[in-house]
């Protein structure tokens, strides 16, 4: 896997653009980038394909860079953290590209190619009628000076093609074994459109050979341009640009969604937006994503990132297609909200607590100490930092902005409600405000007084205290909100319903 390079020396690359939200397939490529650089002690760059004029935006950039810190896939070499290969986006680069090119045509490595659309497109149906391959046929590979002059003469701007080589492309895939294209099936394809802006098949080969990387992990769509990229690495070492070593390549299974279908950044859950804002942990959702096509042990799914770089073997990646399964995918979250420090825990929940405006920026001491004593209440019971608020924010809440879910007033609030209420608050009036106490007397009031059931008995309690039918444990709650504000709640839902 590693040749004559020394573990040091590997370099890998994730390459995203600056065009719009990074998905759970960008995600798992730089995760497995990111842990095969680290599992050997080489280097992660970051380079932007920015060639894509129309469609980048300044928001772009800043999103992907803040976007892989939240995820804590930190890169050596790259935008914000410079490096000897730079620059590390492509549209600062067009000069080399541009003399890339020169140097390859001067070599007869590739050439200028004149056929218009329309004639590429009668060729290609006339082959496909007669069974044979439809790329590109070679016309102009040997054109005279003369035919040349004809054509310029009409005014045709060429492309400029890649000259192949007519002997098969071999190569060990570090996913797939060993994959071979036949020459047949392999056209010159086209490097530069005729407008001279380049195009992906020739700048990202370019930038592997001038950026010396070493390893190529990427998605398994872009399989079929391997065999034209091996090609071009061969013409760069012949033309002497960069180190002349060809990459080994390791092309990872699809994502697929719903109905057997390839995950599309149009799908519902295919976005880093959407974890962040439902309030994923970092940790937990690259947990996930390794699992799409990797494992640390067949008999262990959760793993902290650390075990995952020191465990991460890219040959033993499965080649078949993953399927995303967002239930397993929140399991792992909530498996690693377990494994957190508890006052860290409490520290996550603030940042989802103040956007809803339940906690104050910054929260005070008290507030403070009543989180982290809620913690254990709840830390067994989420599975995204999203519930912090459904959870906990009755505890925070001001009481002119404490209200009650109207479903759950309407099945527990009624009948023999406000009889539980009357009796739970003279049950509380006077009781030492301990959770031991606080159950005593209300176990005493409403269980053995009024005979009732403990759903019965406690189920209008927690909605007037809460405001909700699932909350914390019940007696912990009224401690921690406090003898005047349960009191108030008691006697306020008892006058509603």
């Amino acid at each position: 896997m590693l040749g004559d390079l020394e573990p040091h020396e590997v370099r890998v690359r994730f390459p995203p653009s600056p065009t719009g939200l990074l998905t759970v397939g960008n995600i798992r490529s730089a995760l497995f980038n990111w842990a095969f650089a680290r599992h050997f002690g080489g280097k992660l760059v970051l380079r932007i394909e920015d060639t894509d004029t129309a469609r980048n935006t300044a928001e772009g950039y800043r999103y992907t860079y803040d976007a892989l810190r939240w995820l804590g896939l930190t890169w050596d070499e790259g935008p914000e953290a410079g490096g000897d290969f730079g620059p590390y986006l492509q549209s600062e680069r067009m000069d080399l590209y541009a003399d890339v090119v020169a140097k390859l045509m001067a070599a007869g490595r590739a050439y200028h190619c004149y056929c218009s659309q329309e004639e590429l497109d009668q060729r290609r149906e006339a082959a496909r009628t007669a069974g044979q391959h439809s790329g590109y046929d070679g016309h102009c590979r040997n054109l005279t000076p003369e035919r040349v002059q004809a054509y310029v003469d009409e005014g045709r701007r060429p492309v400029v093609r890649l000259r192949m080589p007519d002997h098969p492309i071999v190569f060990d895939d570090l996913v797939r074994g060993e994959i071979t294209f036949l020459p047949e099936n392999l056209g010159d394809y086209v490097l530069v459109r005729a407008n001279g802006y380049p195009l992906y098949p020739l700048v990202n080969p370019v930038d592997d050979a001038l950026m010396e990387i070493t390893h190529v992990l990427r998605g398994e769509d872009l399989l079929p341009s391997t065999p034209r990229q091996i090609a071009l690495y061969e013409a760069l070492a012949d033309i002497g640009v960069g180190s002349g070593r060809t990459p080994r390549f390791g092309h990872l299974p699809f994502v697929m969604g719903e109905g057997n279908k390839r995950l599309s950044k149009r799908d519902k859950g295919s976005g880093l937006t959407e974890y962040v804002d439902r309030g994923f942990l970092p940790e937990g959702l690259l947990n996930y994503l390794a699992l799409l096509g990797w494992s640390i042990a067949e008999d262990r799914d959760v793993f902290t990132m650390a075990e995952m770089v020191e465990a991460f073997d890219i040959r033993k990646v499965n080649s078949n297609a993953a399927r995303f399964d967002p239930k397993k995918c929140e399991a792992i979250n909530a498996a690693h909200m377990r494994l957190l420090p508890q006052d860290e825990f409490a520290q996550r929940m603030i940042p989802f607590l103040t956007a809803a405006g339940v906690l104050a920026e910054p929260p005070s001491a008290e507030d403070l100490a009543v989180l982290r004593a809620a913690v254990p209440l709840v830390q067994e019971r989420m599975d995204t930092l999203s519930e912090s608020e459904e959870m906990l924010g009755f505890l925070f809440v001001s009481e002119d902005r404490f209200t009650v879910d109207p479903d759950a007033a309407a099945k527990v609030l009624t009948g023999d409600a406000t009889a539980v209420l009357d009796a739970a608050a003279k049950a509380l009036a006077d009781v030492e405000w301990t959770t031991e106490a606080i159950e005593a007397a209300l176990r005493a009031s409403l269980i053995d007084g009024l005979g009732l059931k403990p759903k019965n008995a406690f189920g209008p309690v927690r909605v007037a205290i809460s405001g909700r039918r699932i909350s914390p444990p019940l007696f912990e709650s009224l401690e921690l909100l406090g003898r005047e504000k349960s009191l108030h709640r008691l006697d306020r839902a008892r006058r509603t319903t």
